[in-house]
C-alpha cells in the first residue's frame, strides 16, 4: 500500500530529479560534443550521425514512453524512475565500449529505452509535491537540466575525451547515473497523488484516453507547438557546435565548450526567470504561462537564426546569449499549463502521449533531417548552414500554435474532468483584494 501522504521534503524531491535529469540529457548531447572522434572511429558521415543523435534514440523512446506512464499512473512512479535511469546509465556505458557502427546505434537504442521512464513520470511526481500556482518555478529548476546537461555533455564529454579518449567520456556519465538511479529510491517517497484517495488507480484505458485528449484543441495546439518548438531548438542545439567548427576553421573542443557554455549558461538564466515570470503570470490566470511561452518561442527562433548566420565565431557567442535567455525556459509554460488542464488520474499517460508527439518532431526529425539535408547538399559549412535555416524557422509555427491554445486552457480543463466524471478544482484566478495577504 502506498503511503497516504508525502513524507520526502519537496526540494529533497526536485533536487535528485534534478540530478538525475542532468545525466539525461548529458547521456544525449555526449554524442554531439563527440562527432568528430566517432566519425573517425567508425568511418561514417554526417546522415548516419544525424542516425544517431535523432531515430536511434527515439525509436524505442517514444514506442515505450506511453507503456512506461501508464505503469507510474497505477504503480509507484519513484520506482519506474529509478529503474529508467539504471537502465539507461548501463546503455551509455555500453555506447563507450561500441565496436562499430551497428554496436554503437543498439546501445543509443537502449538509451531511448531507458530515458522513456523518465519525464512523465517525474512531472506527474512533482504535481503532487507542488501546488499549481508553484508549478512553474519548480518545473523550471526541473528544466535547468536541459543545459547543464548540454554544458556537461558538449563540454565536458570533449575535455574528457582531450586527456583519455572519447569511451572514457560514456563510461564516467554512465557510473554516475548509475549512483542516482539507486539515490532516487532512497530519497524519494511515492505521495499520495492529488485528486486521489489511493496511491495507485486503475488505468484508463489507452483508446477512450485518447478519445478525450483529441477533442482538446488547447492539448493538440501546445502538443504540436511544442514539438515544432523542440525541432528548431534541437536541431540547433546539436548541430550548431558543428557548424561553427566548419565555418570558423577552430578547434572543435574550444568551439563546442564555448558554445555550450555561452548558450547553456544563458540558458539557464533565462529557464529561471521564466519559471519565476511563469509563477506570477499564472496567479492571474493559467493562459499566462501558455501566451508567455509562444512570445519566447518567436523571438528565440529569431535569435538562433542569427547565430546561425553570424559571420565570425564571436558574433555567434554573442547571438547565443539572447536565445539562450528567450528560449531557455518556454518549455515550463506549456508544461505547467499540460499538468493543469489534465486530471490525476491520466496525468502521466497522458504527458507521455503528448511527449511522443513532440519526441517524434524534435529529436526524431530535427537532428536526422539536418544531418540528412547537409549531407545531400555538400557535407559542408555552408551545407549544414543551409539545413539549419530549412528546420530552424518551424519555431515560427509553433509560437502561433502555442498562442491559439492559451485561449482553450480553461474550457478544455472542464471537458477534460467532465468526460472522466471529476469536478475540477476552481480556476486560478486573480484573487478578490479582501482574500488576499
Amino acid at each position: 500500500m502506498t503511503d497516504t501522504r508525502p513524507t520526502s521534503n519537496p526540494w529533497v524531491v526536485l533536487a535528485t530529479l534534478l540530478a538525475i535529469y542532468i545525466v539525461n540529457y548529458a547521456d544525449r548531447y555526449l554524442i554531439t560534443g563527440l562527432i568528430g572522434p566517432i566519425k573517425a572511429q567508425f568511418a561514417i558521415g554526417d546522415a548516419m550521425v544525424g542516425m544517431l543523435m535523432g531515430p536511434a534514440f527515439v525509436l524505442l523512446y517514444v514506442i515505450l514512453g506511453v507503456p512506461f506512464a501508464r505503469l507510474a499512473d497505477r504503480t509507484s512512479r519513484v520506482q519506474v524512475i529509478a529503474a529508467g535511469c539504471v537502465l539507461w546509465s548501463g546503455a551509455t556505458i555500453a555506447t563507450g565500449m561500441a565496436s562499430g557502427p551497428i554496436s554503437l546505434t543498439l546501445a543509443r537504442v537502449a538509451v531511448g529505452v531507458g530515458e522513456a521512464a523518465f519525464v512523465a513520470p517525474a512531472y506527474s511526481l512533482l504535481s503532487d509535491y507542488f501546488r499549481p500556482e508553484r508549478r512553474g518555478l519548480a518545473f523550471a529548476i526541473l528544466g535547468l537540466a536541459a543545459y547543464v546537461g548540454q554544458i556537461a555533455g558538449q563540454a565536458g564529454g570533449p575535455a574528457i575525451a582531450a586527456q583519455h579518449d572519447w569511451r572514457m567520456a560514456f563510461y564516467s556519465m554512465g557510473a554516475i547515473g548509475l549512483l542516482l538511479g539507486f539515490a532516487a529510491l532512497l530519497l524519494i517517497r511515492e505521495p499520495r497523488r492529488s485528486g486521489s484517495g489511493e496511491g495507485t488507480v486503475e488505468a484508463l484505458p489507452l483508446g477512450q484516453l485518447a478519445r478525450c485528449l483529441v477533442r482538446s484543441p488547447a492539448y493538440l495546439f501546445m502538443m504540436f507547438a511544442f514539438g515544432f518548438g523542440v525541432l528548431s531548438g534541437v536541431a540547433f542545439g546539436y548541430w550548431g557546435p558543428e557548424l561553427f567548427t566548419r565555418a570558423y576553421g577552430m578547434d572543435p573542443v574550444a568551439v563546442k565548450s564555448a558554445f555550450a557554455m555561452n548558450f547553456g549558461l544563458s540558458g539557464l538564466v533565462g529557464m529561471l526567470l521564466f519559471g519565476a515570470l511563469s509563477d506570477r503570470l499564472a496567479r492571474r490566470s493559467m493562459i499566462w504561462p501558455c501566451r508567455l511561452s509562444a512570445l519566447a518561442l518567436g523571438a528565440a527562433t529569431c535569435a538562433i537564426l542569427m547565430a546561425s548566420w553570424a559571420g565570425s565565431f564571436g558574433t555567434a557567442r554573442l547571438a547565443a546569449i539572447p536565445a539562450g535567455l528567450l528560449g531557455g525556459g518556454w518549455s515550463v509554460g506549456f508544461m505547467a499549463t499540460l499538468q493543469y488542464m489534465l486530471p490525476p488520474r491520466i496525468r502521466a499517460a497522458s504527458t507521455a502521449l503528448f511527449l511522443a508527439v513532440t519526441t517524434l518532431l524534435g529529436f526524431f526529425v530535427g537532428p536526422w533531417a539536418t544531418g540528412a539535408l547537409s549531407e545531400m547538399m555538400g557535407h559542408d559549412a555552408a551545407a549544414l548552414r543551409l539545413a539549419l535555416t530549412l528546420i530552424i524557422p518551424f519555431g515560427f509555427l509553433s509560437a502561433l500554435l502555442g498562442w491559439a491554445a492559451a485561449g482553450r486552457v480553461e474550457r478544455d480543463r472542464a471537458a477534460l474532468h467532465d468526460a472522466l466524471s471529476i469536478r475540477p478544482a476552481a480556476p486560478l484566478l486573480a484573487r478578490p483584494a479582501a482574500e488576499k495577504g
